[in-house]
């Protein structure tokens, strides 16, 4: 369902769709902020509307959990389609999509923590997510290999295990400092020695 509004055969009210939209970046800072203020409450009061608001678009915490993660990584799907467009330096392009993935983990390991969401029945939403990302990452290093930057005997299954390792070993305050200092280590590990850009 990934937290979308029910359908009832009319369009959503404008106002409607910037509120769900002011929830779900709401929602995406406060979580990705954790601590003891990641709350639904603050959650609302980021977005700048009332908690039953927040309950209209999101009734569950599964249906929130869900909404915000898939919204996540839409951006870093999207965001790797660019780099991969746009960047003629397919090792500095992998790089700022690790950096922008540290985030989302980031978020995930908030909402996991403040809502405590059952996700029994979202192994199926999570696997198609985690397919897109594999996807990302697959696009990012097929074009840093076919440019010689990038080293082709590595899978992208192994360097997303790689990441999801580094990023979940630490759970203290700082962690993602550190964890971006070693998904720069994993990235310079990646590239080609003596290789420039073309």
């Amino acid at each position: 369902m990934d937290g979308e509004p029910k359908k009832t055969g009319r369009k959503p009210r404008a106002d409607s769709i910037r509120n769900r939209e002011k929830l779900l970046a709401a929602a995406s800072s406060i979580f990705s902020a954790g601590g003891p203020g990641a709350s639904l409450e603050a959650v609302a009061k980021e977005a700048g509307v009332g908690i039953g608001t927040l309950y209209r678009h999101f009734p569950t915490r599964e249906s929130l959990f869900q909404a915000v993660y898939a919204r996540e990584v839409d951006e870093l799907v999207t965001l790797a389609e660019t780099l991969c467009a746009e960047s003629n330096d397919p090792v500095a392009a992998l790089r700022r999509w690790m950096h922008a993935c540290v985030r989302t983990v980031a978020t995930k390991r908030g909402m996991l923590t403040a809502l405590s969401p059952s996700t029994d029945g979202s192994a199926e939403f999570l696997a198609e997510r985690s397919a897109r990302l594999r996807s990302a990452v697959a696009d990012l290093m097929q074009r840093g290999a076919e440019t010689g930057r990038l080293r082709s005997d590595v899978t992208p299954e192994e360097v997303m295990r790689a990441f999801i390792a580094i990023c979940y070993m630490q759970q203290d305050d700082g962690w993602q400092d550190t964890v971006t200092r070693l998904l720069d280590v994993l990235v310079d590990g990646l590239s080609v020695p003596g290789q420039e850009n073309g």
